[in-house]
């Protein structure tokens, strides 16, 4: 995801924010074959990564090595308060607003209460603003992860159980030390090597199940937890009698005003808030709607409790080896979102990014999170491009969303109460959207059928098999295609 890597021609709303409206082509410079005389002494002359780094670390002065600790320095000793502040600030309460609504749709998406959705956009922001690296990148629950989250956990235990959102919280501390170990072991170059039509029919195939897992608030009967698309259908159909309208007819009303609010303020500069808001404003009037008229159709969130986290120990260490491919795979998907997004943004506002300190800071993040009973947290698409949209000029962003998310669990949980589940559910087929990538495979099918046909295997088997047999299988192709 990197600004010389392939992008897709609708790789996403991050991709229109940060390279504009055309696509980026990678450019190849012509090299001379070195005969293999020339190429041995080359690699006999230059040092070893271990000595290359000693000799990086000896030269590095003593601000140098705070900055290495703490990234956060770097933009701090230059920050300008007259300048910067005003952009900080509507950023972060622009993201923050649009926080709140999705955390909690994305934690029920998970299969927790919505209000593990907020703790995870809490601590990880606070740490992530300290120890991260890049000044654009709004980190917090995403949709991807959070299917990822209930498809494991569902097959291991029942989403009422107590021991099923310990489970979730210790995949947060798993993946964030998975991010360090991969940010000490300096890990972070393994990006460069990831098809992109891999990628994008994974998460155009997952954008899909996310979808079909969130209809059942519309239909207003329960449909099967599953991350693959046949017992989904299967499910949808056989209930179809239990069908009722009302909450069928809010959710689409709600998910329609939700896609016009963000196609307003995608292409209309003047409009740009109405991107961020229309979570707020679904939430805001559907809560309305059920405090007035009371419709008992309508299934709403219920209690949510008020105040912020305790600090607690992970739990559930006795299940870590089924988690482990798990945790694994939501490092992956973290790499690909998070240090992509991030390094694109910095591309774009003038400043260098270490993938290594990113993943580091994530994975502070996380273990941090996991602390104080948050799921695993990445960096979010939307979110980012808002972010950056709205001006947002340091991590200061960051620090002014997680405030909002602190005042929201002090002080506004008992107005969340009465929030229609099918409102939630709309904020996040919503989100999704963006992730459906079908030009994609359009683009590619004109300009390379391998890359197309590594798209759609990964698409079908993502659909059909799963979420880790699509990666797998779309991970084993692509090896076998680029094998000499």
């Amino acid at each position: 995801m990197e600004k010389s890597s392939f992008a897709s021609a609708s790789s996403g709303e991050l991709t229109a924010a940060v390279y504009g409206a055309g696509r980026p082509v990678r450019v190849i410079p012509l090299r001379h074959p070195l005969d293999a005389a020339v190429r041995e002494a080359a690699a006999s002359s230059s040092p070893s990564p271990l000595s290359a780094a000693m000799e990086r670390a000896r030269a590095m002065g003593p601000w140098e090595w705070a900055e290495a600790a703490l990234p956060c320095l770097a933009w701090m000793r230059s920050y300008r308060w007259k300048e910067d502040f005003q952009a900080d600030l509507a950023a972060g309460i622009t993201v923050g607003v649009m926080l709140v609504p999705q955390a909690m749709s994305y934690a029920k998406l998970a299969g927790l209460h919505p209000i593990y959705g907020l703790y995870t956009g809490f601590v990880p922001l606070f740490v992530y603003a300290i120890f991260g690296s890049s000044r654009q990148l709004a980190v917090g629950p995403v949709a991807l992860v959070s299917l990822l989250v209930s498809n494991v956990l569902g097959g291991i235990v029942n989403s009422s159980s107590e021991l099923y959102t310990e489970l979730a919280i210790l995949l947060a501390f798993m993946v964030g030390i998975l991010e360090c170990l991969m940010a000490l072991l300096r890990l972070g170059w393994l990006i460069r090597f990831i098809s992109h039509s891999v990628i994008s029919g994974f998460t155009t195939a997952s954008a899909i199940v996310i979808g079909l897992s969130q209809i059942k608030y519309f239909l207003g009967y329960s449909v099967t937890r599953s991350s693959k698309i046949i017992p989904l259908i299967e499910s949808i159909i056989a209930g179809i009698d239990q069908f009722s309208w009302p909450p069928f007819v809010m959710g689409s009303a709600f998910l329609v005003i939700l896609l016009i609010m963000k196609k307003l303020g995608k292409t209309n500069k003047k409009l740009r808030f109405l991107r961020a808001s229309g979570p707020l404003t679904a939430v805001v009037l559907g809560t309305l709607f059920v405090k007035i008229f009371r419709p008992t159709a309508i299934s709403v969130v219920g209690e949510i409790p008020q105040g912020l986290p305790s600090f607690s120990i992970p739990r559930g260490f006795e299940h870590l080896m089924s988690l482990m491919p798990t945790a694994i795979l939501i490092t992956g998907v973290a790499i690909l979102e998070s240090v992509g997004i991030a390094k694109a943004l910095a591309a774009k506002n003038g400043y260098e990014l270490d993938s290594n300190k990113e993943l580091f800071g994530l994975g502070l993040s996380n273990i941090c999170g996991s602390f104080f009973s948050a799921y695993p947290a990445t960096g979010s698409f939307s979110r980012s491009a808002v972010n950056h949209e709205s001006g947002a000029k340091t991590g200061l962003s960051g620090i002014i969303m997680g405030i909002i998310i602190c005042s929201a669990l002090l002080f506004m949980t008992p107005l969340f109460t009465d929030i229609p589940q099918c409102a939630l559910a709309a904020i996040v087929i919503s989100a999704v959207t963006g992730l459906v990538d079908y030009e994609e495979a359009i683009f590619l099918w004109g300009i390379d059928k391998k890359d197309f046909f590594l798209w759609a295997m990964t698409f079908t088997t993502t659909l059909t098999f799963g979420i880790e047999i699509g990666v797998l299988v779309g991970g084993r192709v692509f090896a076998g295609i680029c094998d000499p």
